[in-house]
């Protein structure tokens, strides 16, 4: 997907409209095991003083960091500041990150340090690409995926019959910060980043359609398998989107709304569109068939009944000589 600049104020930022108990911020204070703690983690995961790291560049690790207080916002958006680096040269590293907004917490599994067939919204941040026979894509890659716990998440495939959409970006390795951005509201979720050391947003996903509940919980996981990478997480940030609802929508039980997508396809059609953009399903195979068969009868009865007009006409004309 090509990337599109958008407006920078997507979020004001303003101090009152973020939400500190569901942000993960320096000197990481509230991090731990304790009754008080707003946030606990797992694994291998390392909180310092400047970072909080999921995985250290070593093989076969999982990590991740989990808030511990249920959001019950309807709009929101979640701006989250990370670094991927390590000493693998090109394609010698992963696996990469994942973002969470899950009805569970803690929950260690082989989606990037988390449980499969998860209940919510993950944002995966790809650095590893499995699917060899899919190289119309280039790694890194983000995508997103919602779940009803029904799913489970395809590695061999890279997530891609699972996606909603998404967009490549050069995330490892650099030598500036670099951000995503998680927005949704008003049942539309938006995906942005900002890794190119140029402080603006651009576009990688913007999916209307999608239902999330509330009450559910923010989290970061990551992983590594034979190849590593250090998994840094240096802030999480929660806002609050100011946004009028209808009575009607004001009066729902938003913890009863089952995660789900209304989309024009299945994300399992993205295995015939494989750069996840929510376009026409692809004509191939029995597709073309079924086109070339009806455009062919359509041909047909047109001919029938141009021919019965045709006669008709002539019968008449034939009446006043």
């Amino acid at each position: 997907m090509t990337f599109r600049s958008v407006r920078g104020d997507i979020t004001d930022g303003n101090a009152e409209h973020l939400k500190r108990e569901h942000s993960l911020m320096k000197p990481y204070q509230g991090v731990g095991s304790s009754p008080s703690s707003q946030w606990d983690f797992w694994g291998s995961t390392l909180v310092t003083s400047s970072y909080i790291r999921l995985t250290p560049d070593e093989r076969s690790k999982q990590g991740s960091i989990w808030n511990t207080v249920p959001c019950y916002l309807k709009d929101w958006e979640m701006h989250v500041q990370f670094k991927v680096h390590g000493s693998g040269k090109k394609n010698l590293h992963g696996d990469g990150i994942a973002i969470w907004y899950t009805k569970d917490r803690l929950h260690p599994g082989p989606v990037f340090g988390n449980q499969d067939h998860f209940v919510g919204l993950a944002i995966f941040l790809d650095t590893f690409r499995n699917d060899l026979h899919g190289m119309d894509r280039s790694f890194p890659y983000i995508s997103a995926m919602v779940n009803n716990g029904t799913v489970g998440y395809d590695h061999g495939k890279d997530g891609r019959s699972s996606e909603l959409g998404g967009c490549s970006a050069e995330i490892r390795n650099r030598e500036h910060d670099t951000y995503l951005a998680i927005r949704y509201s008003k049942g539309r979720l938006t995906i942005m980043v900002d890794v190119d050391d140029k402080n603006e947003w651009k576009e990688c996903i913007d999916i209307a359609g999608v239902r999330l509940p509330t009450g559910y919980y923010f989290g970061a996981s990551a992983a590594t398998g034979d190849l590593s990478d250090n998994h840094d997480i240096i802030s999480m940030k929660l806002y609050q989107l100011m946004v009028e609802h209808t009575a009607e929508e004001e009066n729902l039980d938003w913890t009863k709304i089952e995660p789900s997508v209304n989309l024009l396809k299945s994300p399992k059609d993205n295995i015939d569109d494989p750069t996840g953009n929510f376009r026409g399903t692809t004509l191939t195979g029995w597709k073309v068939f079924l086109l070339l068969l009806c455009s062919l009868l359509g041909i047909v009865v047109c001919a029938v009944v141009g021919a019965v007009v045709f006669q008709k006409r002539q019968e008449r004309n034939k009446r006043f000589y």
